[in-house]
């Protein structure tokens, strides 16, 4: 027989039993519509945290209080009741002194409650500087955003998210309003645009005021952390020596600051959304060795029902090889259209789930679907041996007559 024949023979033998074929095509499209689906959704968080610290900029730092090390001392030091030294506004001023930084930004964020007239509602209190909105490029509904202003000075001015704009204040002419923050009073100079959550802010639920108000608001002399933007990447690296440098000299000599960089950050998010991808396609792919396993034993079900057709095919010439490539043929032929049919599943149903989530992507890796057919693939053929040989080893003239 030729491999055409071969070909043929095989496809005929499946269409001869459509409710056996089509259980075996069942078992493995679930399986590889369930490796397509899992991984698109493992890459849709990993492009989401990837967007995300994009969007801060690429040449951007992150200082904060304490000293992250693998030696246990930053346990001792809770027990005891030690705690990291604050990083303050003088500290920041220091920093935002050497030339290759364009912009610093302190942070301080609270929870607090915003009321104008009779509507209230609890919202969180960022206080920053000017140069914030800069370095995470947030964009504006309307007016502006805080003055440019020494950092130790207070202004009674804020600007706030959407959503508080709506729910709260809920005017036509927000700019310009008198807002409550607690027990302070302060003009709206801008409202956010609709930003949803940035790094660790939601933007639509957030209140911002100048850092020195916000400090006195919460009576904390110190900043949450420092965002730091450099001219170039290629000053990141001396740009962090330098702010370790800076502070402990003005910490008496102790090197008690985090200094991190968004790469790092996302480098890390990128390792961790990758193993949880990998774990979830190694999850799905078990479904597709459960399909191997139906296979096998259909085929050897559909051995003892096709001995007849075996023992003619051996009495008119087939030799032991070619009965094991049509059973093999077979398999093959189940798994190929099983992964195809699984593909185009599997890609429907992330389809749909971007059009429900549209802000992610569901996008499956090239990898995850290459993989997923090749393990169908494989799975089909080897599980597909054992039947192959147990109908080449039939004797012809008992195959005959049963």
């Amino acid at each position: 027989m030729k491999v055409l024949d071969t070909a043929l023979f095989a496809s005929q033998a499946l269409r001869r039993a459509p409710m056996r074929t089509s259980m075996m095509l069942l078992a493995i499209a679930i399986g590889v519509a369930a490796v397509v689906t899992l991984t698109g959704v493992g890459e849709a968080a990993r492009r989401f945290v990837s967007a995300e610290f994009a969007s801060l900029g690429t040449n951007s730092l992150i200082v904060l209080p304490g000293k992250a090390d693998t030696s246990g001392s930053g346990l001792t030091g809770m027990l005891i009741g030690e705690t990291a030294r604050d990083l303050t506004l003088d500290d920041v001023i220091a920093i935002a002194r050497n030339p290759r930084i364009t912009r610093v930004a302190p942070v301080v964020v609270g929870a607090g409650n915003a009321s104008w007239r009779s509507r209230s509602r609890e919202v969180t209190v960022i206080g920053t500087s000017a140069d914030m909105r800069e370095i995470q490029r947030w964009e504006l509904q309307a007016g502006r955003f805080l003055p440019q202003l020494d950092l130790d000075v207070a202004s009674p001015v804020c600007v706030v998210g959407s959503i508080i704009a709506e729910e709260v204040i809920n005017s036509n002419r927000v700019v310009g309003e008198w807002l409550r923050i607690g027990d302070v009073r302060c003009r709206v100079l801008g409202v956010m645009a609709q930003g949803g959550i940035s790094g660790a802010f939601n933007l639509d639920e957030s209140v911002f005021l100048p850092v020195a108000n916000a400090q006195q608001l919460f009576n904390s002399p110190g900043v949450f952390r420092i965002i730091v933007e450099t001219r170039e990447r290629a000053d990141m690296d001396p740009i962090r020596r330098y702010i370790v440098d800076t502070v402990r000299e003005r910490h008496q000599g102790v090197e008690d600051i985090t200094v991190i960089t968004q790469d790092a950050v996302l480098s890390t998010f990128d390792s961790i959304f990758g193993v949880i991808t990998m774990a979830l396609a190694g999850i799905a792919a078990i479904s597709l060795l459960v399909a191997g396993v139906l296979i096998m034993n259909v085929m050897l079900v559909a051995v003892s029902q096709r001995t007849s057709e075996i023992g003619l095919l051996k009495a008119i010439g087939a030799t032991h090889n070619q009965i094991v490539a049509i059973f093999l043929t077979e398999a093959a032929w189940l798994a190929a259209l099983g992964a195809a049919c699984g593909l185009g599943v599997g890609y429907t149903v992330s389809y749909g789930l971007g059009v429900a989530y549209p802000i992610l992507d569901f996008r499956a890796p090239v990898w995850a679907s290459a993989a997923a057919v090749a393990i169908a693939l494989i799975s089909g053929v080897v599980f597909g041996l054992a039947p192959a040989r147990r109908a080449a080893k039939l004797d012809p003239v008992f195959a005959l007559t049963r």
